[in-house]
């Protein structure tokens, strides 16, 4: 925890203002060009945020109109993406029926519902056990081979080095170091991931 994870996406998903450098998304300075920037993105919070007087169909409803979808259009990918996830058929309970993996899975869909380039996730699978994890990994994987740019953030080091091409080691809200999971053990001469972050940070484990 501090280590930055968090505050990295707010910043670059356009909801805190750094204090000092660029962000840009395709070389268009993201300050510039806010509003075009935010159709681009899609964001996957930490903590679960629906209206949990709203069933899951709802809340899929109002993301879809707040970012302009036209009924049939809305109606045809809410559908798409409930069915993709095995959440069809809760369609019109409320969200507080769901369990944990249900309700992260569905933070998921209602992100990518506008088609997103660029998917931020705040730690994806906090809390889960092992099998949903799994079962976040692969949505993950399918994210990433339908050509969309996944950006997350974890505390565990495994799931890093399972999933990411680049990962990022943030300590006290620096960057360590940049580089692929690979490169890091071959340039450090340790056998995993973890070995690599705790020589290159001397920290217990914490991005």
């Amino acid at each position: 925890n501090g280590a930055g994870k968090t505050t990295a996406i707010r910043m670059l998903a356009l909801l805190m203002e750094p204090t000092s450098g660029t962000i840009r998304y395709d070389g268009q300075d993201a300050r510039a060009h806010a509003q075009d920037i935010k159709r681009l993105i899609g964001v996957v919070p930490q903590h679960v945020n629906f209206d949990q007087d709203l069933t899951v169909g709802e809340n899929m409803e109002l993301h879809a109109r707040l970012h302009h979808m036209g009924r049939r259009e809305r109606e045809a990918r809410i559908h798409e993406l409930l069915h993709y996830v095995e959440l069809e058929d809760v369609k019109n309970d409320g969200v507080r029926r769901l369990s944990g993996g249900m309700k992260r899975r569905l933070l998921i869909m209602r992100a990518l519902i506008h088609h997103p380039r660029v998917l931020f996730l705040d730690e994806p699978t906090v809390a889960l056990d092992p099998q949903v994890r799994r079962r976040i990994w692969e949505l993950i994987r399918t994210m990433k081979e339908q050509g969309v740019t996944v950006f997350l953030t974890t505390h565990y080091i495994e799931e890093a080095e399972a999933l990411c091409d680049r990962v990022a080691m943030l300590s006290q809200g620096h960057l360590v170091d940049l580089d692929s999971p690979a490169h890091f053990k071959e340039k450090t001469g340790l056998p995993t991931l973890e070995d690599v972050f705790l020589k290159l940070t001397g920290k217990k484990v914490s991005s």
